[in-house]
């Protein structure tokens, strides 16, 4: 099994527009964080976790051109605002897409891109999605089992996925305890992190994250959807083991 982060980068992305500071202007490659989003290989299955706005950008980066299914793990614009540009891989495979969320997930995808979902023929070509309604329960997709993880952001109940022994968490704000009884014996976590101490009402600080890696005990973790307060060199030096911040094209094998 291979999950590989196509990007790390909180909402706004690294470089911020408009920012100049020294995580925007830092020559360091992995520095710079297209929008949140990870792509699991299991075999011969390849799926998509979250096709933000910068998906177009990422599947050229990797040669993506076909899939299995989208997990979205919720509605915000930086996981599914680049939905559209899965158009070209329903052309090479010829059939829909799978797609699974929530039902609030799955209501704002047919409501922001209703044109997808009309009856009857188009001028313009438009996304085949199949959707799927997600619960708390355990499915499989071809041979390979996921074990949907809730969690909150903020006042939403969203997912995280365990696959095998490596969990996805990103957007998150906290964990509760029976989503904790479901990461026992979780080998590898890739965890949401946005900035350091300062609080914020939809995600984990680093410190909160760091207390939440302490509890599930994994081997190793990485913490994903980083703002630009977090330069990765400086921050990976502080960072106590198992923990680093992932990097655009971190690929992590189970």
């Amino acid at each position: 099994m291979q999950l590989t982060i196509l990007g790390c980068g909180a909402s706004m992305g690294v470089p911020t527009i408009g920012c100049e500071c020294s995580v925007c202007t830092s020559d360091d490659p992995r520095n710079r964080r297209t929008r949140t989003a990870a792509l699991l290989t299991s075999g011969a299955t390849t799926i998509l976790i979250d096709p933000g706005p910068d998906f177009r950008q990422q599947a050229l980066r990797h040669r993506i051109t076909r899939l299995d299914a989208v997990l979205v793990t919720h509605a915000h614009q930086d996981h599914i605002g680049g939905l559209d540009d899965v158009r070209p891989i329903n052309f090479a495979m010829g059939q829909p897409l799978p797609l699974y969320g929530t039902p609030p997930t799955l209501k704002r995808i047919r409501h922001q891109f209703d044109y997808a979902f009309e009856a009857g023929p188009s001028a313009s070509t438009r996304p085949q999605l199949e959707l799927h309604t997600l619960d708390a329960q355990p499915f499989t997709i071809n041979d390979l089992t996921i074990t949907p993880l809730p969690i909150h952001h903020g006042d939403w109940r969203i997912m995280g996925f365990r696959f095998g022994n490596l969990a996805y968490i990103t957007d998150v704000s906290a964990i509760p305890d029976q989503t904790f009884a479901l990461l026992d014996d979780v080998a590898v976590v890739v965890l949401g992190a946005l900035r350091y101490q300062r609080p914020h009402p939809l995600h984990f600080t680093v410190e909160q994250a760091l207390r939440a890696i302490e509890r599930i005990g994994p081997q190793q973790a990485f913490l994903t959807h980083l703002a630009h307060d977090l330069d990765y060199a400086a921050t990976n030096a502080a960072l106590p083991p198992p923990t680093q911040l992932a990097h655009d094209g971190l690929v992590i094998e189970r």
